[in-house]
C-alpha cells in the first residue's frame, strides 16, 4: 500500500512544480516557476501531517524527528519517483518541504550551461564552485557536470551529499556516493575518508563551515579535482566569502591557494522564461586566468567584474551580460530578468510591466 503522501506528491508532478510544503494550518501548497501556489484542499491539522510524515520514515529517523530533529532525507518510490526531503518542527506543529528530483540527470547541453563548462570538467585538478541562492539549480548543475565526467572520463568520482538527491550510474567512471548523515558525520568527516578511497574527483554538496572548505582546498592541493556549492550570489562574493571563513593567520594562505588552485566559479540564477512555463540558468562565469589570479593575491577581488566584462571570448560573463543575451534571443521574460539584474538600467528598455520600475527605483532610494 502506498504512502498517502503519494497524492500530494503526484499532484506536484503532474502540475511540473519544483517544489511542495505542508504545513499545519494551511493547505498543502506548491512552487510553480518560482511562486507558490496553494492546492484546493482543507487545511492540514497537527495529528494529520504528523501520521501523513511517519508513513515515509524509518524508525531511526521518526525517533530523531520525534526528538526535536530536523532531518534531511531522500524518499523514492516507483509512484511518485525521488524527493528531497526537509521535515522540521516549528511553532504549530511539524512541516515539511519536499523538492521534486528529476527522473534523469540533465545533459550540460540540457540545461543551455555554455561550453566553457567542459573546460573545466576537463581539469584533472583544482576547484571547481558552483554559487547560488537556495533553490537556484545548483545541485542540477553540479549533478549534469558529475555525468558529462562520468561519460567523457575513466575516473574514480567520489560524491558528498545532504541528501543523496540524483541517483548517477558508473558509465566510463566508476561513481561512489556517500549521505551525511546516513554513510559519514559530516562532510569534513568525509573529505578526510575520501582522500583515502583513491579518488579522482570528489564532489563536496556544500562548503559549509571553514572545517570543510579547509578539506576541499587540501583535496584540491593534493591532486584531485574538487567540486563544490557556496550560497553566494557572485564570484566576487564567493571569493570573498572563502577568505573570510579562515581564521585571521590563515587569510594570506586561503588567498593563495585560490590564486593558484581555483579553476573556476559558475554563480547562477534561476530566471523565468519568456513564455513563463519553466525556468532557465543564468549563470555567471570566472575562470582564474593570470589577471584574477594577481587581483586574488594583491587584494584587489573588488576590479575582478571588469575582467569578466572584457574578457567574453575566453568564455568569462557578468550575470547582466548573461541576462541581456538571454531576453535577445527571446529566452527570458524580460521583466524577471530586471528583478535580478544587478545594474537594473541596462535592463529598463525591455521590461513590459511599468510597475515595476517605481516600486525598484523608490527600493534603491
Amino acid at each position: 500500500m502506498s504512502a498517502r503522501i503519494n497524492a500530494f506528491l503526484k499532484l506536484a508532478r503532474e502540475q511540473g512544480a519544483s517544489d511542495i510544503h505542508l504545513s499545519v494550518g494551511m493547505p498543502p501548497q506548491i512552487r510553480m516557476h518560482g511562486e507558490l501556489t496553494t492546492i484546493k484542499y482543507r487545511e492540514l491539522n497537527k495529528t494529520e501531517l504528523e501520521d501523513l510524515l511517519k508513513e515515509i520514515l524509518s524508525a531511526e529517523e521518526l525517533n530523531k524527528f520525534n526528538n526535536g530533529e530536523d532531518l534531511d532525507i531522500s524518499y523514492d518510490d516507483v509512484e511518485v519517483g525521488r524527493f528531497r526531503v526537509n521535515l522540521f518542527r516549528k511553532l504549530t506543529g511539524p512541516g515539511a518541504a519536499f523538492r521534486a528530483i528529476a527522473p534523469r540527470i540533465p545533459s550540460l547541453k540540457d540545461l543551455l550551461l555554455p561550453p566553457v563548462v567542459e573546460k573545466l570538467l576537463s581539469y584533472h585538478q583544482g576547484l571547481i564552485l558552483v554559487t547560488g541562492a537556495t533553490g537556484t539549480g545548483k545541485t542540477t548543475t553540479l549533478a549534469a557536470m558529475i555525468d558529462y565526467i562520468n561519460s567523457q572520463r575513466k575516473l574514480n568520482i567520489i560524491t558528498l551529499e545532504d541528501p543523496i538527491e540524483f541517483i548517477h550510474k558508473s558509465k566510463e567512471s566508476l561513481i561512489i556516493q556517500r549521505g551525511v548523515g546516513t554513510h559519514v558525520r559530516s562532510f569534513a568527516e568525509g573529505l578526510r575518508a575520501a582522500l583515502r578511497e583513491d579518488p579522482d574527483v570528489i564532489l563536496v554538496g556544500e562548503l559549509r563551515d571553514p572545517e570543510t572548505i579547509s578539506m576541499a582546498m587540501t583535496a584540491a592541493e593534493t591532486g584531485h579535482l574538487v567540486l563544490g556549492t557556496l550560497h553566494t550570489s557572485s564570484a566576487v562574493k564567493t571569493l570573498d566569502r572563502i577568505i573570510d571563513a579562515m581564521p585571521t593567520v590563515q587569510k594570506p594562505l586561503a588567498s593563495m591557494f585560490l590564486a593558484q588552485h581555483l579553476k573556476g566559479v559558475i554563480s547562477q540564477k534561476l530566471v523565468r522564461s519568456v513564455d513563463g512555463r519553466s525556468r532557465r540558468a543564468m549563470v555567471e562565469v570566472m575562470l582564474n586566468t593570470s589577471s584574477i589570479a594577481n587581483l586574488i593575491l594583491n587584494k584587489k577581488i573588488f576590479q575582478i567584474p571588469s575582467v569578466l566584462q572584457t574578457s567574453r571570448d575566453i568564455g568569462m560573463q557578468l550575470m547582466d551580460q548573461a541576462l541581456l543575451s538571454a531576453i535577445e534571443q527571446k529566452l527570458i521574460d524580460p521583466d524577471d530578468a530586471y528583478i535580478h539584474a544587478t545594474e537594473k538600467k541596462l535592463f529598463q528598455r525591455f521590461v513590459t510591466n511599468p510597475d515595476l520600475l517605481p516600486q525598484i527605483n523608490l527600493a534603491v532610494s
